[in-house]
């Protein structure tokens, strides 16, 4: 009997300890009033539950594109042709680039490209690249100044 009576005051002091509060609701997500530094992870969580998938998108595990995936010649001749394209360009570099690295003014003609290097006064030179096939052309100025 003594043992009852021990367990039952000890339940009763044990209730009358608990004490309750106010339930707070706290929002996560940033559009209703949670914490900014939660809306990345929600991004990342929503794109990786994402199974739809735009069709004309291009894969990023496909550099030449065309979504049917690509054989090893397609990638060796497309890491062969980044490789000449970049001989060409320090090719073409070199002819205008002087010996102490500053841009030469002049005119540079390829096959395919016409590069125009002008001196435009104050020490910019204005650089015009022109497609000789579509004849579309891009400028843009630099200062030639070697550091």
């Amino acid at each position: 009997m003594k043992t009852h009576f021990a367990f039952a005051l000890g339940a009763l002091l044990a209730a009358t300890t608990a004490q309750a509060s106010t339930l707070v609701y706290t929002p996560v997500n940033p559009a209703f009033g949670g914490n900014p530094a939660n809306g990345i992870v929600l991004l990342n969580e929503a794109q990786a539950e994402n199974r739809t998938r735009d069709p004309n998108a291009r894969d990023p595990l496909d550099p030449i594109g065309g979504g049917s995936g690509n054989t090893a010649l397609d990638l060796f001749n497309l890491a062969l042709q980044n490789a000449i394209l970049s001989r060409l360009t320090a090719a073409a570099v070199s002819g205008i680039v002087g010996p102490t690295g500053e841009l030469t003014p002049g005119t540079i003609e390829t096959t395919s490209f016409s590069i125009v290097i002008a001196d435009i006064g104050g020490g910019l030179l204005q650089i015009t690249t022109t497609d000789k096939l579509t004849g579309d052309s891009t400028t843009f100025s630099i200062t030639n100044v070697i550091p």
